[in-house]
C-alpha cells in the first residue's frame, strides 16, 4: 500500500451496502488517522518544480498532498465525500500554517462538476491520486470532468494502481485498470491539444501483513493542456 495514497482506493473489502459517504465517514471514524500524513511521492515527483497557480485536489482525505501543495505556494481546493476527512484535513493544513491557502469542499464526486458552488473552473493544476473505490464510482467520468476544469496551459495528474498485491482482499479488476496511455486516449487527451508529459507505470515495492514483499506497478499521467 503506498503510504498516503488518496482514500477512494484504500478499503479492500467488498463493495459496501451503505451509502458512499456514510461508508467512507465510517471507514475513517475506525482510526484517529488512516493515512501517514506524507504527500504522494509520485505527485511530488510530478509536481515539484511547477510554478504554483491555482490547484484541485479529487478525493483528498486527510490532507496531506494538499498540505504539500499549499507547502509549495499552490492555491488549493480540495474535494471530498467524507465530512470526517475534511475536518481533519482542514486541521493539518492550520497546524501546517497554510490553512489560508487550503479550500475543502465536501462533494460526491460522481455527481459533482467544475460548476458546483464551491469550485471554480480553470485551474493550474487538477489531480487525483488513487482514485479507486470499493463503493461505485464513475473513474473515467470523473476524470473527463477534472480534464475540463483545466485551464489552458494547465495540468492534469492522474496516478493510480496498475494491480494489486496477490495478499489482499482486493478482487483483480474487471475489466483490468488502463495503464498510462490508454486512460489518456479514453479521455480524449492524445492529440487533441493536449501535450502528454509523462504515460507510465511506476514500481514500487510493497511488504504485506507477514513480511513478504511483492512488486506492483502505478500508473502515471501527466498531461498539459495547449493554450
Amino acid at each position: 500500500m503506498q503510504e498516503n495514497p488518496s482514500h477512494q482506493h484504500a478499503p479492500q473489502d467488498s463493495t459496501p451496502a451503505a451509502p458512499p459517504h456514510e461508508f467512507w465517514d465510517g471507514f475513517y471514524r475506525e482510526r484517529t488517522q488512516v493515512w501517514s500524513g506524507k504527500p504522494n511521492a509520485l505527485l511530488v515527483r510530478e509536481v515539484e518544480g511547477l510554478n504554483p497557480g491555482t490547484a484541485l485536489e479529487l478525493g483528498c482525505g486527510e490532507g496531506a498532498d494538499a498540505v504539500w501543495l499549499a507547502k509549495q505556494g499552490w492555491e488549493v481546493t480540495g474535494l471530498d465525500i467524507s465530512a470526517v476527512a475534511l475536518e481533519r484535513a482542514a486541521a493539518h493544513a492550520e497546524e501546517a500554517g497554510v490553512g489560508q491557502l487550503v479550500t475543502l469542499v465536501e462533494a460526491d464526486l460522481a455527481e459533482w462538476s467544475a460548476t458546483d458552488p464551491g469550485t471554480d473552473p480553470g485551474y493550474d493544476l487538477v489531480c487525483a491520486q488513487y482514485l479507486h473505490s470499493p463503493t461505485e464510482l464513475p473513474r473515467n467520468q470523473i476524470l473527463l470532468r477534472a480534464a475540463a476544469a483545466v485551464a489552458p496551459r494547465g495540468r492534469l495528474l492522474v496516478v493510480g494502481h496498475q494491480g494489486f498485491p496477490p495478499w489482499g482482499r482486493h478482487p483483480a479488476p474487471d475489466p483490468a485498470l488502463p495503464t498510462a496511455p490508454e486512460l489518456a486516449a479514453e479521455l480524449g487527451l492524445a492529440g487533441r491539444g493536449w501535450i502528454i508529459e509523462t504515460a507510465e507505470a511506476i514500481p514500487r515495492t510493497v511488504r504485506g501483513p507477514e513480511g513478504q514483499e511483492a512488486v506492483v506497478h502505478d500508473n502515471v499521467l501527466l498531461a498539459r493542456r495547449g493554450a
